[in-house]
């Protein structure tokens, strides 16, 4: 009995632990990578901006949904987990566009940020990650754990390989 509860103590311990180290971390993150591809910007532009074609391209997607009634072009995303919703809050063609975590319950939020420009012949774009992991314990995870750039590395990996290409990332 008393060996529980010693252990229950120090399993609280360190839960009070990660949870206080978390809260002391900032909320929001950036994460950013580059992708040169050897295609126009504006061919570009249309596989990034045709969010339903993204299942052909973006391979951990399960699904797609239009969200209908929407202020904004508003899509259900489905990677096997919770489906999340997105919009586009901004969309300037063919350099910027700017998607949004629609969904304020969710413990983290953000937006990335696309921007496209000319390289020569083809493109270079950057996805900036402006995230916010709100829960402490998520936060610390996400600190120390997780590549915050991954998710943006697997995207673009996708894009290159749409294109025949093989992907040329920087950070």
């Amino acid at each position: 009995m008393r060996r529980a509860a010693k252990g229950l103590a120090a399993y609280v311990a360190v839960v009070a632990a990660v949870a206080a180290v978390g809260a002391a971390l900032p909320v929001d993150h950036v994460a950013s990578r580059t992708l040169t591809l050897n295609r126009p910007v504006d061919e570009v532009w249309a596989v990034l901006t045709d969010f339903r074609g993204q299942l052909l391209w973006r391979h951990e997607l399960k699904s797609v949904e239009l969200v209908a009634g929407a202020a904004r072009e508003t899509w259900l995303e489905d990677t096997g987990d919770d489906p999340i919703p997105f919009e586009t809050t901004e969309a300037v063609a063919p350099s910027r566009l700017v998607r949004t975590i629609a969904d304020s319950t969710l413990p983290f939020g953000g937006r990335w940020v696309y921007t496209l420009a000319a390289d020569g012949g083809g493109t270079r774009l950057t996805i900036t990650e402006e995230g916010e992991v709100y829960h402490p314990i998520f936060r610390f995870v996400s600190h120390f754990f997780l590549d915050q750039a991954a998710t943006i590395e697997g995207v673009m990996r996708g894009l290159a390989t749409h294109f025949g290409e093989t992907p040329r990332i920087t950070p």
